[in-house]
């Protein structure tokens, strides 16, 4: 018999269980096991108004690796990951590190059950950390004394943003948040976005997020078209290949790409450097 008590000692006091969060809902797509019931019902609900739902999951994933990998190439030895949500495979600090142990990680995400396990896992790393803030709040997270310790804002940053801003509602102004962070570090850095999109499968996706948003979820997720997600990289650069189809970003083996083109695009994804 499973002991639930231990089953469940994983969750802090003061996470609601009834209410659905989109880490938890990203974890099971994934593959995880930081979720609750509720989590997987809307996960399943979002999976039947759009089947493959998880495919497009894992592709952002893969685009986070190639991503990470492309700016340490570049130089960048530090790295800031918004809205990072329950580790999982692959997290940013065990690919910067393994390629250059002195890298450094803020980690930054509101959910509780991603900011425990966060710290669980990165108890003994002395280059990694997480913050427990919400990205709206710039000056809570480039205040806090993880990002004072680990961020040398002399030198560039790569600032990851990966579905993320879909979560933020057009009232709170993404693009102005992307360029309040932009502003505070320094040129040479690198920006990452990814986002979903319903320019592909417009009623399977309009389907799945309302389904998510009515599932009473804290967020709330806005889809937005191409012209919307491009306006957002403000006056940084892109890099080849530009604006794409996150599948589409750069794929470097059979585990960053689908047969299916519109799988590939569901979220856009692009990397841009800070020039001036």
């Amino acid at each position: 018999m499973v002991d639930q008590q231990a089953a469940t000692a994983w969750v802090p006091d003061d996470v609601d269980p009834s209410v659905p969060s989109a880490a938890r809902v990203y974890d099971f797509l994934l593959g995880g096991s930081h979720n609750f019931a509720v989590d997987r019902m809307a996960a399943e609900a979002a999976r039947q108004a759009m089947p493959g739902i998880e495919r497009v999951a894992r592709l952002n994933r893969a685009f986070l690796g190639r991503v990470v990998r492309f700016m340490l190439g570049e130089g960048i030895r530090q790295f800031l990951d918004l809205g990072s949500g329950i580790p999982t495979v692959g997290p940013v600090h065990q690919i910067a590190q393994a390629n250059h142990p002195d890298c450094r990680v803020v980690y930054v995400d509101r959910e509780r059950i991603a900011v425990a396990h966060s710290e669980l896992m990165l108890g003994a790393n002395d280059h990694a950390a997480i913050v427990h803030a919400d990205f709206r709040r710039p000056d809570d997270i480039f205040g806090s004394p993880q990002a004072r310790q680990l961020l040398r804002l002399d030198e560039p940053v790569g600032v990851l943003m990966l579905a993320l801003l879909h979560y933020v509602p057009d009232e709170a102004d993404p693009a102005a948040l992307v360029a309040e962070y932009c502003r505070r570090v320094p040129v040479g850095s690198y920006l990452a976005i990814s986002h979903l999109t319903s320019d592909q499968n417009t009623d399977k996706i309009t389907a799945a997020v309302d389904g998510f948003n009515r599932s009473r979820g804290a967020d709330q997720a806005t889809p937005r078209s191409y012209a919307e997600i491009e306006t957002m990289f403000g006056d940084t650069e892109l890099v080849a290949p530009g604006l794409v189809g996150c599948g589409l970003w750069r794929p470097a083996g059979p585990g960053d790409i689908v047969d299916d083109a519109d799988t590939n695009a569901q979220l856009y994804g692009g990397v841009a450097r800070k020039a001036h």
